[in-house]
């Protein structure tokens, strides 16, 4: 036995054009994204002399990421792990109230089959006209064909390589283009996203949405009967039948079974048998519906935003309530996340330092009696200005420092913009200052201090020795 005896091979979609308010709002949010897409590269941001001036830039070789004033080091990865809570808690936030409107108007995928499925009908005509130049073996459908999938991939490639702007210097990119100088690895990439962009919105379009996609698994955990869905009236749409002018809707329902709903569905799903897993709640369905509507003189809205709690309750007009117990319970949980995320952001540290002490030997015991401690101090520079940091022990006098291999013997340490470095020092404390301390270890406080001797923070470091020193 064949797979074919158990499975039904799934059918091409041809999506009609639809027309209406939701088609005019997709169109005009396509527009919105792919040109924030393109075009944030570009933006410039003014960080001082020594830093880079796009706006929006992961900076691979340098391992940083910056985002207007925010700028992100390997050390500070638990901000991305904070950016993807919040992203998570607002589309699930979204999810309960609203439904699935992300995956109808804003997901990435979403947008760009839109966009091929504008070439199509732009080169090959609308749903009847494409059913039938598949069909043919022509010329005319070799050439529509030819001109479609080569706009399917300059599109690609223009995605490809706006991708690659987000990790370079886009200016300096586009000069390379030009130029032709652009390194393999842009290339490369440019050649993968374009690659997959072509793959997924030429061809897999709805497949991604209903088998790749998890979201479409688990969106029905966030919805109840008060989430706002793609819903079809029944009470009002049955018994549906086909309709001839003239015909009386008395003892029917208004819906004439004009599949019109079905055809413009970028899923292929009938949203008259319920909600279903694949539906991306984008609208055109309505769109569709109401302009047959219209036309036999009906009522609108036979398909509709609304919620399963309203359409079950027999009232005339819908009464979406936001402010429900979901909407608070997200919203006390995304202000929170989102306070924590910017006062952490705001308070962030533009200088850090840590100081490890050496353990072989733990202690050295000089000549004089004195006892020598030695650590590893490590500095990073956040900041886009070189600086010169000023070591003192805060709290212990007779405590003293000396910079190991270093040219500056002053307790001055230099540290170049957006850099680390790591300098070896040694403590010193006199026998007579440790006499009367009954303990083999005691903690100093390093303090630091940039050029205008303000203090940019402390580190501890243990200071041990054998054991009480006696005279």
């Amino acid at each position: 036995m064949s797979i074919s005896e158990y499975f039904e091979a799934k059918k091409r979609l041809y999506p009609q054009a639809a027309k209406g308010h939701f088609r005019k709002l997709k169109n005009i949010l396509n527009t919105v994204f792919l040109t924030i897409y393109l075009l944030s590269p570009f933006l410039r941001y003014d960080r001082g002399e020594n830093a880079p001036d796009q706006a929006i830039l992961i900076d691979f070789p340098n391992s940083k990421a910056y985002f207007f004033f925010i700028e992100i080091w390997p050390n500070e990865v638990y901000y991305l792990a904070g950016i993807l809570i919040i992203a998570a808690i607002t589309l699930f936030f979204i999810t309960s109230l609203f439904g699935r409107v992300w995956c109808g108007y804003a997901c990435f995928q979403t947008v760009w089959t839109d966009i091929f499925i504008a070439i199509e009908r732009l080169f090959q005509g609308n749903r009847n006209e494409r059913i039938i130049l598949d069909r043919k073996n022509t010329f005319e459908k070799f050439y529509k064909k030819g001109l479609t999938h080569l706009s399917f991939i300059i599109v690609s490639i223009v995605t490809g390589f706006a991708f690659t702007n987000y990790f370079n210097d886009s200016y300096q990119q586009i000069s390379n283009l030009f130029n032709n100088k652009l390194s393999l690895n842009v290339v490369g990439w440019t050649l993968g996203i374009g690659f997959a962009t072509y793959i997924m919105a030429g061809f897999a379009r709805e497949h991604v949405c209903t088998y790749m996609c998890p979201y479409s698994r688990f969106q029905s955990a966030m919805f109840d009967k008060n989430t706002l869905i793609i819903s079809y009236d029944e009470k009002r749409g049955e018994p549906r039948g086909k309709y001839k002018q003239g015909d009386s809707f008395e003892g029917r329902g208004d819906c004439i079974d004009c599949k019109q709903c079905v055809v413009v569905c970028p899923a292929g799903i009938d949203i008259r048998n319920g909600l279903q897993m694949e539906c991306i709640a984008c609208g055109l369905c309505i769109d569709a519906c109401n302009d047959i509507m219209e036309k036999i003189n009906r009522p609108k809205n036979l398909i509709r935003y609304d919620t399963q709690s309203h359409l079950d309750s027999r009232l005339d007009e819908s009464k979406f309530k936001i402010f429900s117990n979901r909407f608070f319970f997200y919203s006390v949980i995304l202000t929170c996340v989102t306070s924590i995320m910017l006062f952490s952001l705001i308070n962030k540290s533009s200088f850090e330092a840590t100081m490890l002490a050496n353990r072989n030997p733990a202690y050295i015991t000089l000549s004089d009696g004195s006892i020598r401690n030695g650590y590893e101090l490590k500095l990073i520079n956040k900041t886009h200005n070189a600086q010169k940091i000023f070591l003192r022990i805060s709290n212990f006098q007779d405590a003293e420092i000396k910079i190991i291999n270093y040219e500056n013997d002053d307790k001055i340490l230099s540290i170049n913009p957006e850099s680390n470095k790591s300098f070896k020092l040694f403590i010193t404390i006199p026998k007579e200052a440790l006499i009367n301390i009954n303990e083999d270890r005691i903690m100093l406080k390093v303090s630091l201090f940039d050029n205008n001797q303000e203090k940019l923070t402390d580190v501890n470091a243990v200071f041990i020795w054998d054991k009480p020193i006696s005279q």
